[in-house]
């Protein structure tokens, strides 16, 4: 071990089988964590550390080695939430180190509403724009005010607004321009009063079953979790990063075409006029639901997950969600998206 500066370490052949969510074996070059976002032009202007390639890690929770890496993992362990401002939209700055679950938690006992359905997803706050999480009806997106980060091109702080962000579904600036930015806070504006979407199949009957007849935000909150840990493995327990596959989304008349085809195809309006269908039942409909390849599966409670049943690789389950892309484009002529980054 190396001592890198008075705020961080650093490893070197550091493993991460217990720094990602899927649970499977994979060393670092080096690793660190970052306890004060200042530290970071110190850290990165190192001399052995200029050149390495760099992975900036929160969880693991949106990701699948499939190798060693051969640079720096540098973990954001940094912490802290602050009330900007209050009135009926407050302003809140979230280190990006904070677990994400933690904050919503945080959110609703401030009586803040907002993020009720994105309850109980992994990861970071850090993480929430680079992927825009969503669950439930509902994206991060719709909450962030800005995003401060550092701008590795730029070398130097910088504060992109929700427009900068370029927030699309499952999509940001941060993921298409993954070696410029290090997101190290988010700021949200959270509405004390909205309307509640409860729209998403399964959450009103989950309300029901609760006896909730005029839900609040922590009534949906309470809701996604139920509904959460009942259809998906808790990779606490079964290694796994959710949702392993995007809903496709297709242009309106080649969706007609697909549904005329396949009327029980699931299926919601997206934006300019297009479709987006479930991988899920498209994935369910080529067999491949409690499919398993040796400690490579697909989960028998939900096939868009795929998992980690002890010693699979990376390159096993990743070897496994071809398997499944190729089925589904060879029968249905869609080519389904990786939601995790997959190195």
């Amino acid at each position: 071990m190396e001592r890198a500066s008075v705020t961080c370490f650093l490893l070197r052949d550091a493993p991460l089988d217990h720094r990602n969510s899927f649970r499977v074996p994979a060393r670092a070059h080096r690793y660190t964590e970052l306890r004060d976002a200042a530290g970071l032009p110190e850290l990165l202007q190192r001399r052995e550390l200029k050149e390495m390639p760099l992975l900036v890690l929160g969880e693991g929770s949106n990701l699948l080695l499939t190798k060693d890496y051969p640079g720096l993992v540098l973990h954001m362990a940094t912490s802290g939430i602050q009330m900007l401002g209050g009135g009926e939209v407050a302003r809140v700055r979230v280190a990006a180190g904070e677990r994400w679950h933690d904050f919503v938690r945080w959110s609703l006992d401030h009586g803040l509403a907002g993020l009720e359905n994105l309850a109980l997803i992994p990861g970071t706050v850090g993480a929430a724009p680079i992927q825009n999480i969503g669950a439930y009806g509902a994206e991060v997106g719709e909450y962030v005010a800005m995003v401060e980060c550092w701008d590795r091109r730029g070398g130097e702080f910088t504060q992109l607004d929700n427009r900068a962000c370029a927030f699309a579904y499952r999509d940001s600036v941060f993921k298409r321009e993954p070696e410029r930015f290090i997101v190290t806070a988010v700021d949200f504006a959270l509405p004390r009063r909205h309307t509640l979407k409860l729209d998403y199949a399964g959450l009103r009957e989950e309300l029901e079953v609760m006896g909730v007849k005029q839900p609040q935000p922590r009534d949906v909150a309470q809701a996604v979790e139920a509904l959460r840990r009942r259809k998906l493995p808790d990779p606490a327990i079964t290694g796994n990063a959710g949702s392993f596959f995007k809903n496709p989304i297709l242009p309106a008349e080649r969706a007609q075409a697909l549904l005329a085809a396949h009327p029980k195809l699931p299926h919601w309006p997206a934006a300019g006029g297009s479709e987006k269908l479930s991988a899920a039942w498209l994935i369910e409909t080529c067999g491949f639901k409690g499919v398993r390849d040796g400690d490579a599966a697909v989960s028998d409670r939900h096939s868009l997950v795929l998992i980690n049943l002890g010693h699979a690789s990376g390159a096993q389950v990743w070897s496994l969600a071809g398997r499944i892309r190729e089925a589904v484009n060879a029968r249905f002529g869609v080519m389904l998206e990786p939601e995790p980054q997959i190195l």
